[in-house]
């Protein structure tokens, strides 16, 4: 076997048997792990990408906006210690209706974490320090091996256990496969799980801004005809920015040099944070909604956008994969602490049904108001105005979404309530 390849952070070797089997390093994958840790069983994370690009310190503009839920949840793990510092506390979210160039529409919605008991609605952290804490949480654990630059060939389960094969030809056993392996995931189709899903045409253009003038920890929404326009608080003077464009203008908005690019955006992003200037790198991903049809098979779960991705309107991608490794962690630790067998398939069950709710109701809230917004029709967008500032107008409303938007409702899992599991 190659070390180089193969092995712990630390380029120890490999274990040939744990409990729990992960395919995907990226985000969920760890945290899964780390939350597994805290009741002794024992994971390989398997990781495609090698270590030293996941903790480069320069800062690449990728960031993350985390629900409150999901601030709790690193807590409970030990790991927002580390975080807090770097840390952005969304403070209010603006959302408005309007065009490029125009400004936004007279009605609009603003919602301020006063209104909420709990704090803050969320946080943005940057990539590089969240993948950095993890990457240090997994290899201070004993419970984890992580395998970096390592990839799942084949995989096979049975009523006893689970089984992958590595492309080095080494085959690891476990008694749970999970697949934690982004939208594409090789392990959902080596189960044989189908998807269900549609493009939306548009792609979103993601980057850092500099801007003169201080945010206050504001996030804003604003809808225009080809899609959202989202400005996120990062610290400092920065925000991060999720563009979304009809696929077609995204291509060409993307090719442009950095000056020309910040030319397109300026109409749509405004001057009410004043000069404004690139930070980092730029990227663009396509947007459309997909679903697993199953989270579950015969030893084997499905997490994050392994198991559902959706329109990244009301960022809540990386929240929802949370709750899904909040609820998977509290079922299989709850199963083996009763004596069960936590990979048998009436437990996995349960975390289907506890998640298959959650996430086709933000599915179909994502589809349905981004195909609302995503127009320039006169009358739909007469009556979003409308509705937007009937919201406005009603506390109860506005509360209603801060705790929506916060994690804070349903059938919230211990870990993202802040609870040790």
């Amino acid at each position: 076997m190659d070390n180089r390849r193969v092995g712990r952070i630390s380029m120890g070797m490999a274990q040939s048997e744990s409990d729990i089997l992960i395919v995907g390093g990226g985000l969920n994958g760890p945290t899964l792990a780390l939350a597994l840790a805290q009741a002794g069983l024992r994971s390989t994370v398997i990781d495609a990408l090698p270590v030293d690009r996941q903790v480069d310190p320069g800062f690449d503009g990728r960031s993350y906006a985390l629900a409150l839920a999901s601030q709790r949840m690193l807590r409970a793990l030990g790991l927002w210690g580390a975080l807090a510092d770097r840390a952005q506390p969304m403070l209010q979210i603006k959302v408005s209706d309007g065009r490029a160039g125009e400004g936004a529409a007279p009605w609009w919605m603003h919602f301020d974490h006063g209104e909420i008991e709990e704090g803050p609605m969320g946080f943005m952290v940057e990539d590089r320090f969240l993948r950095s804490v993890l990457l240090e949480a997994m290899e201070a654990a004993p419970e984890i091996t992580h395998l970096s630059e390592t990839r799942v060939v084949a995989q096979d389960s049975s009523a006893t256990g689970a089984s992958v094969t590595l492309e080095t030809g080494e085959t690891l056993t476990g008694r749970l496969l999970v697949g934690c392996d982004g939208r594409s995931s090789g392990t959902a189709r080596r189960a044989g799980i189908s998807r269900t899903g549609w493009g939306y045409d548009q792609t979103a253009l993601v980057c850092a801004i500099e801007h003169a003038l201080p945010h206050e920890g504001c996030a804003h929404q604003f809808f225009m005809p080809a899609g959202p326009l989202a400005i996120l608080p990062l610290p400092g003077n920065r925000s991060s920015i999720v563009w979304s464009e009809r696929t077609a203008q995204a291509r060409q908005i993307a090719a442009l040099d950095d000056a020309a690019f910040l030319d397109a955006l300026r109409p749509r992003f405004g001057d009410f944070l004043g000069e404004i200037a690139l930070a980092g790198d730029r990227f663009t991903y396509p947007l459309g909604l997909t679903l697993a049809n199953a989270l579950v098979a015969e030893r084997l779960a499905l997490v994050g956008d392994a198991a559902h991705g959706v329109h990244p309107i009301a960022g809540q991608g990386l929240n929802l994969g949370f709750r899904d490794v909040g609820a998977l962690a509290e079922t299989l630790i709850d199963a083996q602490r009763r004596g069960e067998d936590f990979a048998a398939r009436d437990v996995l069950e349960r975390y289907a049904r506890w998640r298959r709710f959650d996430t086709a109701t933000l599915a179909v809230a994502t589809d349905a108001v981004n195909r609302l917004f995503s127009n320039d029709n006169p009358l739909l967008r007469l009556g979003r105005d409308l509705g937007m500032g009937l919201v406005n107008a009603l506390p109860g409303a506005r509360q209603r979404f801060i705790r929506e938007a916060a994690g804070l409702t349903g059938d919230v899992p211990k870990l993202l309530q802040g609870r040790a599991l």
